[in-house]
Parts: structure tokens; C-alpha cells; sequence
């Protein structure tokens, strides 16, 4: 014990005397000694750098999938000692931290040795994973062999975790303790579990991608079409792909692939690029252990007249909207139409109800709450009937005596009227009783009536009263989310902004678009004429910038937060904006470390700051 206190005092010696001349001592190990120029020649200095944080990082990489199993054992094998088990990616970035015990947890934090850090030589000096980058082979760095003051306290020990095909290194695992916990037993410990990790890695043929890929060869092998491959973070695209389409309509072409993907039925479509320029997609869908792992597309351009020939299942699709393109080619008007759109499901969405309305086919609109449907039905109808008119009936207003006044319209029908019957997914049983004898009335009339109903896609897969009704009508249209339109975000925006701002001179800044744009909007039209309400009352005329919206609005993480998390994630949007931006600045008004900051950050996801 007495030989390692004296040991690593001669260290400390040697660590001041190089720092104050440059020198290295014998003492000191040629691994070590070699860190500490390579840091001094980065020009660390090492007693003010900060670890940089990144938050580009792939938690989700296969490295850290191989990892996991591999860092769960020997977090078990080693529950009783206070340390820390750290991954870091091909960067020197900590993907993954385990603490076993809460304390060295918090002393990490306080040092930014935590998931998003970067920890290369280059950046905080000496330490048990820039080192192993630096070195090139497994590292132990104890004391006062770090080379940054605060990380004196601590015993590091790390190994590279090596591509087994490449020989590349692909991340570092690490044990950090305090110096009086490190044993020279783990540094056989981490050498162990990296071989394991890499061991995994060989096995792993990431069997989701790789399905997808061999799918992605076959298709473009027999085809001489464009092939485009998307599924999860991955897309492939061939030769054709890239020199039919520009960059804006391949993206087009690969959101509407994703659509496809979770879309019911078979992923076969059409989708209008361009005025004129329409393409078919035929997709397979790739399953792999009875999950979806993606979907690969066959993308040829249509010719006029050519669709009932190339895909025999889209020609009602084809006939609906060339005959829509007709009937709207002269009611452009304030909403946004099909020609006046650049997002396919929504110039499908206003296709198929002109369609319906010019055949006087009974129409169903579905789509997500808030979407629109009922405006959008509404708008085209009147775009194509200037002189028509509108009755509307509310399932949540339906009682025995709903109909009466809507009986007596029909009877002293003069104009051509829209019937719109909305949200029949939330009828009773005897509203839709009542709804249905209401519409057999309505078919043996010959009064100039057209008929439209709204419901909420997510309740087609239901058992709900509503399903009585659907022989009622011939034709159904889905609008899409606004998710699904980013195409016409800023356009949306816009004839929003105009609605709620009573006249006053009001826009909104790019950076804040990009906020609205980063959104995932889960209730639709409706959430965000309310986001830009509230950032009114902030700033009620000049342009509107990303302090002034919601705090929601920077939140794009996938899960639902609880009230006091919705608190909190307001609290750092607001100290983040007082702060500029500055990560450092806005930790220590909140009271809290900054590594702590940064996983909040990641936890809310709070990106757009």
C-alpha cells in the first residue's frame, strides 16, 4: 500500500515538472508520457478545458446493442464496488454510462464524464479513453497519470472494442472508479468484456439491414426501374434513382415510402411530383422475425394514359385524378389545393373529395384529429359549388330530435348542399340508428343534396357502433397529418399566422420554422394555430423567434411526459433562451451540472436550442 502512495506521488512530481518544463521522468510510463505530449501538443490545458458535448450520437448503433448484454454482466459481476462502466463510439464520444452506485455517478457528472461528452486527447488530456485512441491498445490511467486537474481523483482503465473485419476501432469500453477502489484486476476485466463485444459484433449481421439490403439487390437486379430502400435510419437508393430525380423529389419519394410502411394494405401508389410529372411505386415490404424491417419501392415515371397499363390496381386511383385535375384546374382559391400543394397525400386527399363530389358519391374523410378534414371538405366543396351551401351535424349533438331541422332543409332544398355528418366514429348505438334511417330518407329523395362524413382513422380497426353505417357511402379520402406535409409547412404556417393575427404586421423567423418544422404536431392544424397563439401573446407584432413558441414546441422526444416533466422541460427551454443558447451559462441558472443538463436535454428531447 505504502509502495503505491509512494509511486503515485513521484507521478505528481513528474505530472508538475512536465507541465512546468516539459520534461518527462522515468517514473512515468512510456504509454503515459507519450499522452501527455500528445496533449500539451494539442495544447490542453489542464487546468481549464472542458469536454465538448456532441448530440449527434447513434444510442441506438449496433455497437451499443453488442454492448449491452456485455456491460449488463459485468455491471452484476461487479455491484458491489462503486464504479462506472462507460461505451464510447469511434470518436471518443460516451455513448452509455452504468453506474453501480450513485456517488461516483454524481462525481462524473461533475467532471462531464457522461453519454454525449467527447473525452479524446485532443480535448481534456490524458485519460482511460482518448488513450486507448492515442495508444492504440488498452490503457490504464490512475491519479496523477491524468493529465487534467479534476480528473485526479479518478482510476480509468480501457480497451478498444475493434471491428473484427476491418481491425478498425470502432469505441472504447471503460471502468471508472476512485483511485483508492482501482485494482489492476480490472484491467483484465475490460479486456475481456471488449473481446466479448467484439466477439457479438461478428456474429451480429444486423439481420433488420441486412434483409433489407439483399431485398434492396434482388429488386434492383431484375428491374431497370428507379429502387429506393428505406427502414429505420437506413436508405439505399440505385443508380437510376439518383439520375431520374432531383435531391427534393427523391425525399419526396422516400417520406412517401415511409408512409407506405405503416399505411394499411399493399404499398402500391401514385404521386404526382410535379404538375405532369406523376410516378408509381410498387413496394415489397421486408419482414424479418414477424416485425417490419422496411419497405423497398420500384419507382417509374408515368406517361399520360399509361397507369391502367403499368398497374392494372391504379387505375380508379388514375381516372379519379385526372378527372379532379380537371375540375379544379379553374377554382383556385385561398386553401391549398392539389396544384397549389407539393405534398402527395395531400393532392391525393383534394383529388379524391373533388372526385366524390363531382360523381355525388357519398364521401368518407378520415384522418388523425385535427388534421383538417372537416375544413378541407368543406373548402373544396364550396371551390366547386361557389353557390352552394353547407349543413353541418355534430355526433356530439345528436339526440332523437337531431334531424328535424336538417329533414326540413332537404325537403326546401333550392341550392345544391353538403351534408356533413361529423366524428360518426363517436355515435352511439342509437345515434347511428337514427343517422342511418336519416340517410336511407336522404337516398329515395332526388333533392340536390351530397353527402360527407369525418371520422378519426385511428377507429377503423374498432368494433364501435359507426361501422353500421359505412354502406353509405361509395368513396373514402385520408387527409394526411401535418407530419406527413412538411412540403407545405411554411405555407401552412403562414395562412395560420394570417387567421390568428387579427391584421397585425407578424411573420416568423427561419429559426423558428425550424422549431415548427422539428415538431412532430400529434394534434395537428389545431396544435399549431395554438402554439402560434400563445407566441402572440409573447410577441404580438414583427417576426416571431423560437423563445416565443411553446416550450412543447422544442420537445421531440417519443414519449409522453408527466406534468412536472413538462414544468422542467419549460424551465430549461426558458433559461436555455436567456442564456443564448449557452449550455454552461443555462446549467448554472437552473442549479444543476451541466452533464445533468445534457441528459435532460436528451430525455426531453429538447434539440432545436
Amino acid at each position: 500500500m505504502a509502495d503505491t502512495a509512494n509511486r503515485r506521488l513521484r507521478i505528481a512530481a513528474a505530472r508538475a515538472n512536465f507541465l512546468a518544463d516539459g520534461r518527462c521522468s522515468e517514473d512515468v510510463s512510456e504509454i503515459v508520457s507519450a499522452s501527455w505530449r500528445r496533449s500539451a501538443s494539442a495544447g490542453v490545458d489542464a487546468g481549464s478545458h472542458e469536454a465538448p458535448f456532441h448530440d449527434d450520437l447513434d444510442v441506438s448503433s449496433r455497437l451499443v446493442r453488442c454492448s449491452q448484454p456485455v456491460i449488463d454482466r459485468i455491471s452484476q459481476e461487479t455491484a458491489d464496488i462503486p464504479l462506472s462502466i462507460a461505451l464510447t463510439d469511434g470518436r471518443a464520444r460516451i455513448l452509455s454510462r452504468s453506474d453501480s452506485d450513485p456517488t461516483i455517478g454524481s462525481l462524473l457528472d461533475r467532471v462531464s464524464f457522461a453519454p454525449g461528452f467527447g473525452y479524446a486527447e485532443g480535448g481534456v488530456g490524458t485519460n482511460g479513453v482518448g488513450t486507448v485512441f492515442g495508444s492504440g491498445q488498452p490503457v490504464h490511467i490512475v491519479g496523477p497519470e491524468h493529465f487534467h486537474d479534476r480528473l485526479q481523483p479518478f482510476a480509468c482503465t480501457g480497451a478498444p472494442i475493434r471491428n473484427p473485419l476491418t481491425g478498425r476501432i470502432e469505441g472504447v469500453l471503460d471502468i471508472s472508479c476512485l483511485t483508492e477502489h482501482w485494482s489492476a484486476l480490472m484491467h483484465s476485466l475490460v479486456r475481456s468484456a471488449a473481446h466479448d463485444i467484439e466477439r457479438n459484433l461478428l456474429l451480429d449481421r444486423s439481420q433488420r439491414t441486412q434483409a433489407l439490403f439483399e431485398m434492396f439487390v434482388r429488386l434492383d437486379a431484375r428491374s431497370r426501374s428507379a429502387v429506393v430502400a428505406v427502414g429505420g435510419t437506413a436508405v439505399m437508393s440505385n443508380a437510376r434513382t439518383q439520375s431520374l430525380f432531383t435531391p427534393a423529389e427523391q425525399l419526396t419519394i422516400q417520406e412517401h415510402a415511409r408512409y407506405l410502411l405503416t399505411h394499411r394494405g399493399e404499398p402500391l401508389d401514385l404521386i404526382e411530383l410535379a404538375p405532369g410529372r406523376q410516378v408509381r411505386l410498387r413496394g415489397t415490404r421486408v419482414i424479418v422475425g414477424g416485425e417490419t424491417a422496411g419497405v423497398v419501392v420500384q419507382v417509374g415515371l408515368v406517361a399520360d394514359g399509361d397507369v391502367s397499363a403499368a398497374m392494372p390496381g391504379l387505375a380508379d386511383i388514375a381516372d379519379a385524378e385526372r378527372r379532379a385535375s380537371a375540375r379544379t384546374a379553374s377554382t383556385r382559391g385561398p386553401i391549398a389545393l392539389d396544384g397549389e400543394s407539393r405534398s402527395p397525400l395531400w393532392v391525393r386527399a383534394c383529388q379524391g373529395i373533388t372526385a366524390a363530389l363531382g360523381a355525388h358519391e357519398a364521401l368518407l374523410v378520415m384522418g388523425e384529429t385535427g388534421c383538417g378534414k372537416f375544413s378541407l371538405v368543406t373548402e373544396v366543396y364550396h371551390q366547386v359549388n361557389p353557390g352552394g351551401r353547407t349543413l353541418v351535424i355534430d355526433a356530439s349533438d345528436i339526440s332523437l330530435d337531431s334531424y328535424g331541422g336538417a329533414e326540413t332543409a332537404v325537403q326546401n332544398m333550392s341550392l345544391p348542399t353538403l351534408l356533413v355528418f361529423r366524428n360518426i366514429d363517436e355515435l352511439s348505438t342509437d345515434g347511428v340508428e337514427r343517422l342511418n334511417s336519416f340517410l336511407l330518407t336522404l337516398a329515395d329523395t332526388d333533392q340536390p343534396a351530397y353527402v360527407a362524413a369525418t371520422l378519426s382513422d385511428a377507429n377503423l380497426d374498432s368494433d364501435l357502433p359507426f361501422r353500421d353505417l359505412l354502406t353509405h357511402f361509395q368513396r373514402a379520402v385520408t387527409v394526411p397529418p401535418l407530419r406527413h406535409r412538411s412540403e407545405d409547412l411554411p405555407e401552412i404556417v403562414a395562412r395560420v399566422l394570417i387567421g390568428v393575427a387579427d391584421g397585425r404586421s407578424v411573420g416568423v423567423s427561419p429559426a423558428a420554422m425550424r422549431v415548427i418544422s422539428g415538431y412532430t404536431w400529434p394534434r395537428n392544424i389545431a396544435q399549431l394555430e395554438e402554439a402560434l397563439r400563445s407566441a402572440l401573446l409573447k410577441r404580438p407584432v414583427g417576426e416571431i423567434k423560437p423563445e416565443d413558441l411553446p416550450g412543447y414546441c422544442h420537445h421531440t422526444a417519443r414519449r409522453r411526459l408527466s406534468g412536472i416533466e413538462a414544468v422542467e422541460r419549460d424551465a430549461i427551454v426558458q433559461a436555455l433562451h436567456a442564456a443564448g443558447g449557452n449550455r454552461v451559462q443555462a446549467a448554472a441558472a437552473l442549479g444543476i451540472a451541466r452533464s445533468s443538463l445534457y441528459r435532460k436535454l436528451k430525455s426531453f428531447g429538447i434539440t432545436t436550442i
